[in-house]
């Protein structure tokens, strides 16, 4: 038996004697009173002892029961009270005082019955920070929950009475709001407003911390079928959600009504995540090259790495598809590393005067233990490290040029060439090319194509252009995206070169590129290749033992 059953077992018991001891006082008193008084009048002998006994003991019971209700009484208001106080705290978000995600749905769903008696519709709105974390990480946490009471009391002080406002979790807000069926217009502007007044400056003392919001909206008018019922408050948090994740991608800080379509496009996004795990496990991304040609030889100098995603479900996927999700998920590094080492294998039985070619995301390039994961794969495939070239894009010298000085230097040391990729689409200044100790620039595509589209005269002079630049900084240059003879006779006449482009075929797998060097004689068999044939790379500064590097590498 619990403790509370036990209390109100007592208080039974309690009550029960108290009832007793007032019909006994009744019975006795009925009796023992008149004796008494009569004996204080000096009439008669007075009432028999054990009554006045009884008497007293009745009116003891009578003072206990009392006192025991009263208790009884505090008890019931002090556990009314921790009930209103735990219901409190399963309902609100103790930070801002906000419904949570626990109530915000019967709370909407009794909203959208109002709404639907008043011949209204609902509209679920939810708000998500943009850059919280950064916040968090940069300010501390006193920082960050400042931020969020005080956007919670900003969305409050600008939603209509009524409405309903959540703190769904983290920096995830929603707010449910009733609106006349003609007027959606006035959700668009009630949004409008809140983005507004949300990103404005909040003072943390010493200084303001600026933050924008992406929100996602959808509606009971959602659904147009009038014979099926209202959407839920679950449909509608689902619906909203991949609104504002639609909002996030498109740039942040703006919202969007759900449509149809983005759950779709949802759908297939997290199919492509799941694919991208599901082939990282079994080894489903795979290399294919593309050849680099020596335009004055015409003989093939390197060939260039291109991821290829050979799914088991969905075939064979272009890497502008896949690349852009690794890297959201935070996968491009493990993917990219599987492509290095399958490529270092592959090209190390190639002719010792073939290079290969690999492009680096501007993530892989903040890994502290990058430099020492590319020693790493040289040492264990027994690679040559001046037949390795890294490719970077401009895009790269922007996001923290210490860290990729430093990344270049370190790579440098090795015997690695660095390959300046897409060159004059990005914004390289003149100090970056001179202070950067780069190996080779390669001219974008888009600058080689406008050579045989009419653009001939311009495009020949900006390819001059870099070409004189690279001349004057003793750095050799490939033209990328020869697709026709004409492109390839004009860059012949502008100077050494090399080229790559589908003018001398698609990009092949490594069985391709064995079967086309064994035709020309430069493809070795396993048998042919001894470690002694390949120079070790250098150590990390010349500091960097091999087992130092696996330590090191491991602990990345």
């Amino acid at each position: 038996m619990s403790d509370k059953q036990c209390a109100a077992g007592r208080d039974f018991v309690a009550l029960g004697i108290s009832a007793s001891a007032i019909l006994m006082f009744v019975g006795i008193g009925s009796s023992v009173l008149p004796e008494i008084f009569k004996n204080w009048a000096g009439v008669g002998s007075g009432p028999d002892l054990m009554l006045v006994n009884a008497l007293l003991l009745n009116i003891a019971l009578i003072i206990f029961g009392r006192r025991r209700y009263s208790e009884l009484l505090a008890e019931l208001d002090q556990h009314r009270k921790a009930e209103e106080s735990a219901r409190l705290l399963a309902e609100t978000d103790v930070l801002t005082n906000c419904l949570n995600r626990r109530s915000i749905t019967p709370e909407t769903d009794a909203l959208i019955e109002q709404s639907k008696q008043a011949g209204k519709h609902t509209a679920f709105i939810m708000f998500d920070l943009d850059n919280f974390k950064q916040i968090n990480d940069c300010n501390g946490h006193q920082v960050g929950d400042l931020v969020l009471k005080t956007t919670a009391q900003r969305i409050q002080t600008m939603l209509p009475t009524g409405s309903l406002l959540a703190r769904l979790g983290g920096d995830e807000f929603a707010c449910v709001i009733s609106f006349e069926k003609s007027f959606r217009c006035r959700v668009d502007q009630l949004v409008n407003r809140l983005i507004d007044t949300v990103s404005q400056p909040i003072s943390t003392g010493e200084q303001g911390v600026e933050i924008t919001i992406s929100a996602g909206i959808s509606t009971t008018e959602t659904n147009t079928d009038p014979a099926s019922s209202l959407l839920d408050a679950k449909c509608l948090l689902h619906y909203a959600d991949i609104a504002m994740y639609h909002a996030k991608k498109q740039g942040r800080n703006r919202y969007f009504w759900f449509e149809a379509g983005m759950e779709h496009q949802l759908r297939l996004r997290n199919e492509l995540e799941a694919g991208i795990r599901r082939g990282l496990s079994n080894g489903e991304f795979v290399p294919y090259y593309e050849q680099q040609i020596d335009l004055h030889t015409g003989e093939i100098a390197g060939f260039e790495m291109l991821a290829r995603w050979i799914s088991s479900d969905l075939g064979i996927i272009n890497p502008d598809i896949f690349i852009p999700v690794a890297e959201e998920m935070g996968l491009i590094g493990d993917l990219s590393d599987q492509l290095i080492e399958q490529a270092l294998s592959d090209a190390s039985h190639w002719d010792p005067t073939i290079t290969v070619s690999v492009n680096i995301s501007p993530i892989q390039l903040r890994d502290p233990w990058f430099a020492q994961k590319m020693l790493k794969f040289l040492v264990k495939h027994n690679f040559p490290a001046q037949r390795l070239e890294i490719e970077i894009t401009e895009t790269c010298l922007h996001e923290n040029l210490g860290l990729v000085r430093s990344m270049i230097t370190s790579l440098r040391n090795q015997g690695i060439r660095i390959s300046l990729d897409d060159f004059g689409t990005g914004y390289s200044s003149l100090s970056q090319l001179q202070s950067l100790p780069f190996d080779r620039l390669k001219i974008d595509r888009s600058f080689v194509g406008d050579l045989a589209r009419g653009g001939g005269e311009s495009g020949s002079k900006i390819i001059d252009a870099i070409i004189s630049l690279g001349d004057g900084l003793s750095i050799p240059i490939t033209a990328e995206g020869i697709e026709d003879e004409e492109t390839l006779e004009m860059l012949k006449k502008m100077g050494p070169l090399k080229g790559q482009g589908y003018h001398y075929g698609l990009p092949e797998t490594s069985e391709q590129v064995k079967e086309r060097l064994t035709k020309l004689g430069r493809y070795r068999t396993p048998k042919a290749i001894g470690p002694s044939e390949f120079p070790q790379p250098a150590a990390l500064d010349g500091h960097l033992s091999e087992p130092q590097l696996k330590a090191g590498s491991s602990g990345a």
